[in-house]
């Protein structure tokens, strides 16, 4: 059988099907009458002996010594912790708690223990405390997520749906592929998929009733295609192009360790889009300048409380250290439309969320939760070269209430004697009011990056998570482009810098016209950065610039796709 779908995170993956429930974190907050006490206190007992069954099958698997084999390891020994079960034990019987919320209460204290600790590495691991929690609360609540620990090491993941707490509760190592029925290429499964490098379909059309557990499959996420109980003919050619694109990445990892320079010279900063501290360990492979968008909303992806300001700080401090001197451009938090948080307080139902309170918007009505961010930002920009920069700025008046609670953080932080960075200032242009009004705002910011995602979907009027308008209203269309350039030559006449970190920097056929418009810095999808920085390497400068002229005289979208096809760039 095959189907077709959204490839979203490119590369071919082969191995077996694994048909996932989602998870179910939910908590029962009823006070127990007495008699429900001792099936409650053996509900929670069962889980911790069922994940504590998981986890060691999991650990046999591992080399010893591993960094994973120490998580899981570390996992166990907090599960069997007499101390930490009774605690449990008393919470249900003494507070008539359920086992949801004993669980619950129990980890949340243990975390914010190890939180408290004057130590990163302590601050960290109070992540994972919460983590392990939240997995055991899914498995008394008889949820099919229970079941990811056993996951053989070939696992296709098929799924109606995850969301950002599901993703990050996923065995990364074990999981060469993932495919939802829904999602698009700009939604938040496609950017964590991406981000991690792992070969995803998005809107594929299969029936759960067609499939089960323990099947072969190949995804093709180059064709866009899921191919089921794949015939030998089909699993031959499949492995052979998976050999000639591992054979290509092998060719392509020459441009690594040099500066992204076309032939007649021209230098662009190529630089990195990521979600989190994971992403930013696995950058040295690819010979990146710098980060150039660090989504700190998915930060909250797995935390049942906001990051405070201790541990923000920690996030991006040990960043800083692992990017060794490089730029980090930390983007405040994008709250709303697609990307909604069990976390975040005052969340309200909106009837258009893409057109409500989302990126600044949510920030400027909770300023606690901003103020947090801002003080953390600063503090770390004391260790390295740090950006900072606002999404959905669209006028002035909102540029000028964000600076003000800039300065009022300096100010709390210089009383109370705490060391604090120089930080560059800018925004995110990604609506065609910022492109309108950016003149009257460059004078007070010194670099500007292009969210080309939203700015398509602003312009369209096409919301980007909608499947059904995805063929019709590519972002890759004249309008986009026109407003693209005129964003590039406005900043250029105020001098002030201006980069492009959208979708499509990161296809190698269009990043040519971007630098050819103007723009010298692209902040691309790690996976992505090999081709395109082999592409521009091997580019003349001069042709970039008559590919974008032409480029901006289409005044179709069939034109702009014949113009990919018919220019001659090196590949």
């Amino acid at each position: 059988m095959e189907l077709k779908g959204i490839a979203v995170s490119t590369g071919i993956a082969q191995g077996t099907s694994v048909l996932f429930e989602p998870f179910d974190n939910s908590l029962d907050y009823r006070l127990l009458p007495l008699y429900l006490v001792p099936g409650e206190q053996r509900k929670a007992f069962d889980a911790i002996r069922q994940l504590c069954t998981q986890l060691e099958d999991s650990l046999a698997q591992q080399t010893e010594g591993s960094d994973t084999y120490a998580l899981i390891e570390a996992d166990l020994l907090l599960l069997q912790d007499t101390e930490l079960q009774q605690q449990i034990h008393s919470s249900i019987r003494d507070l008539q708690l359920s086992a949801t919320a004993a669980v619950d209460r129990v980890f949340l204290h243990q975390a914010s223990e190890l939180a408290a600790l004057d130590d990163p590495l302590m601050a960290q691991r109070s992540n994972d405390v919460v983590s392990l929690g939240r997995r055991i609360i899914n498995v008394i609540n008889g949820a099919g997520g229970k079941l990811l620990n056993n996951l053989p090491d070939d696992s296709i993941l098929l799924a109606e749906d995850l969301t950002p707490s599901e993703f990050a509760q996923l065995p990364l190592d074990r999981i060469k592929g993932i495919v939802l029925k829904t999602g698009g290429l700009t939604s938040h499964t496609a950017i964590l998929a991406r981000a991690a490098g792992i070969p995803a379909l998005l809107s594929c059309g299969f029936e759960f009733a067609e499939i089960s557990n323990g099947m072969p499959v190949i995804i093709d996420a180059y064709a866009g295609r899921l191919h089921i109980n794949p015939d030998a003919t089909t699993t031959a050619d499949l492995t052979t192009k998976q050999l000639h694109n591992e054979q290509r990445r092998q060719a392509l990892s020459k441009y690594r360790d040099i500066e992204c320079s076309t032939q007649d010279h021209h230098r662009i900063q190529l630089m990195a889009n990521i979600t989190s501290l994971n992403d930013v360990a696995r950058l040295a492979q690819f010979g990146i300048d710098g980060i150039g968008l660090f989504r700190t909303e998915f930060l909250l992806m797995d935390a049942t409380r906001v990051p405070d300001e201790k541990a923000q700080f920690t996030q991006y401090y040990n960043a800083i250290h692992l990017l060794a001197g490089k730029t980090i451009t930390i983007r405040t938090l994008d709250i709303g439309a697609d990307k909604e948080f069990a976390c975040l307080p005052n969340k309200q139902q909106e009837d258009n969320p893409a057109l409500g309170i989302r990126g600044i918007r949510y920030s400027l009505k909770h300023k606690a939760l901003l103020r947090s961010q801002l003080r953390a930002v600063l503090r770390v920009a004391e260790f390295g070269s740090v950006r900072l920069m606002f999404p959905m700025v669209t006028q002035a008046e909102e540029l000028d209430e964000l600076l003000a609670e800039v300065a009022i953080c300096q100010q709390q932080l210089q009383q109370e004697g705490k060391k604090f960075g120089e930080l560059q200032l800018g925004i995110v242009v990604e609506t065609p009011a910022a492109v309108l009004n950016l003149a009257s705002m460059l004078p007070k910011l010194d670099f500007i990056s292009i969210g080309s995602n939203d700015l398509a979907q602003y312009t369209l009027a096409a919301d980007r998570t909608n499947l059904a308008l995805a063929a019709d209203y590519p972002a890759f269309c004249p309008a986009v482009l026109q407003l693209i350039n005129m964003t590039v030559q406005t900043a250029k006449q105020a001098g002030v810098s201006c980069s492009l970190c959208g979708e499509m920097a990161s296809d190698s056929r269009i990043a040519p016209i971007l630098v050819g418009m103007g723009l010298e810095e692209l902040s691309i999808n790690p996976a992505a950065i090999p081709e395109v920085k082999a592409l521009l390497c091997e580019g003349n400068y001069q042709q970039f610039c008559d590919l974008a002229r032409q480029a901006l005289a289409c005044k179709r979208i069939s034109e702009l796709e014949s113009l990919l096809v018919s220019c001659k760039l090196p590949s």
